[in-house]
């Protein structure tokens, strides 16, 4: 059961307590569902009942028994707790939390077509905010983070701290130009084909990764959610480039939401919508890659730094993690496909370093609904940050390692990564930033 549907599970309880006559409030349109804080427990835990509490005239602690009651009769469900002042810990069936939930993602893909679809991008002081834009012309700095393999199937990338204390991911960026250039080279034409098409058609999934149905898209990619259904968000922004790629990105966070922002210039003394802290220099200089992240991944009333520090493939760069988290997703699905095996979505009980990445992708959907409900795209750009760091700690289990055969375990933690990758690509493609596979 995926957080989608344990949401919709969730109000059905709720309606089922209403005809029942136990409940006397009106149907929420929607049920937050999101992996249990501290002190709680299960899979995933749901704060309904202290929403019904005041309109149904009873205390939180009441509305969680009754709405538990209903809970546990559900299909899917193994047991249902309720802890603190009211919330409700849901705990389902078997191992397939973890596996519906990586399934839905890679099904429905992370949403960076979707966002390119009907949305008018404009260039602002140069920055371009379309992502396939973006990426051709990175193509000539990106080099292939698996140019090489090692007998155990680990890759270059996967190396320990060096006696220097670099990182792998600091060493990996202090590779000479030229080297980079006879990279790029020996990349197979059917690669560079592959990228090609994955742009044009803005695919998040893999053609290694497997689902147990046909690979069809869900109607709504991951994390979409009908919650401004309908909604008409004006946007009046003055005439400052923070403000511009602020609202730029808000056009595509709200739609992912099913509502439709107006984004209206307005002058000097007229009324606005938003006023982030403007820029204290041109950020055009950085690239658009950069200067985007570097005006949207600040909260609004923080002063953005325009410095080439965005500009450094260094693990101190949060936006280079975060490109760099995607490029090890797709390197990781290219290296299985030679060591012979694809993802399928499965069990993941038995790596604890999954559970910080499950709870990272499990939240995204929140993600997305609280930057567009508070006009927020840093919200976004930390949560991807959170995404990228629990990859990067999660990606050295994914291979197997010297003799060891792939098994069902390493099907499951590429799909993980796979499905990490996707929302990587998408969060990314949402802000306007490309999501290069080869960095």
């Amino acid at each position: 059961m995926t957080p989608v549907e344990l949401s919709r599970t969730v109000l059905c309880a709720v309606r089922r307590a209403v005809d029942d006559g136990e409940l006397s409030v009106a149907v929420p349109a929607r049920a937050v569902v999101t992996p249990p804080g501290p002190g709680g427990s299960g899979d995933y835990a749901t704060n309904i009942a202290l929403q019904l509490a005041r309109p149904a005239g009873r205390s939180a602690l009441q509305v969680a028994e009754i709405l538990r009651s209903h809970l546990r009769d559900t299909a899917g469900v193994a047991d249902v707790e309720i802890t603190g002042p009211g919330f409700l810990n849901i705990h389902l069936e078997g191992s397939g939390a973890t596996a519906s939930l990586v399934r839905e993602i890679l099904q429905g893909g992370g949403g960076d077509a979707a966002a390119r679809q009907g949305i008018l991008r404009t260039g602002i002081n140069g920055i371009n905010s379309d992502p396939a834009v973006d990426s051709q012309r990175d193509v000539d700095s990106h080099r292939d983070v698996d140019s090489s393999t090692d007998p155990d199937g680990s890759t270059d990338a996967d190396r320990d701290t060096d006696a220097d204390g670099n990182t792998d991911i600091d060493r990996e960026a202090d590779v000479d130009s030229d080297a980079r250039v006879d990279r790029e080279a020996d990349v197979d034409s059917d690669a560079r084909v592959d990228r090609e098409a994955d742009v044009d058609r803005g695919a998040d999934v893999d053609s290694d990764v497997h689902l147990d149905a046909a690979p069809r898209r869900n109607s709504h990619p991951y994390g979409h959610t009908p919650t401004l259904q309908g909604r008409v968000i004006p946007l009046r922004v003055p005439y400052e480039v923070r403000a511009e790629v602020v609202a730029d990105s808000l056009v595509r966070i709200i739609a992912t939401q099913g509502g439709r922002a107006e984004v209206d210039h307005v002058r000097a003394g007229e009324r606005v919508d938003l006023r982030p802290v403007p820029a204290p220099e041109d950020p055009a200089p950085l690239g658009a890659d950069a200067a985007r992240w570097a005006l949207l991944y600040p909260a609004p009333h923080d002063r953005p730094r325009i410095t080439a520090d965005h500009l450094l493939q260094r693990e101190s760069n949060p936006l280079f993690r975060v490109r760099y988290a995607h490029a090890r997703a797709r390197a990781l699905g290219r290296n299985a496909g030679r060591l012979g095996f694809d993802a399928v979505p499965g069990d993941l009980a038995d790596v604890t370093a999954a559970d910080p990445l499950v709870r990272a992708l499990a939240e995204y959907p929140n993600a997305l609904t609280q930057a567009a409900a508070h006009r927020a795209p840093d919200r976004l750009a930390r949560h991807l940050v959170a995404v990228a760091d629990a990859l990067l700690a999660f990606q050295h289990t994914v291979l197997p390692l010297g003799d060891e055969k792939p098994s069902a375990a390493h099907r499951a933690r590429l799909a993980l990564a796979v499905a990490a990758g996707t929302v990587l690509a998408g969060g990314l493609s949402l802000l306007g930033i490309s999501a290069p596979d080869y960095l």
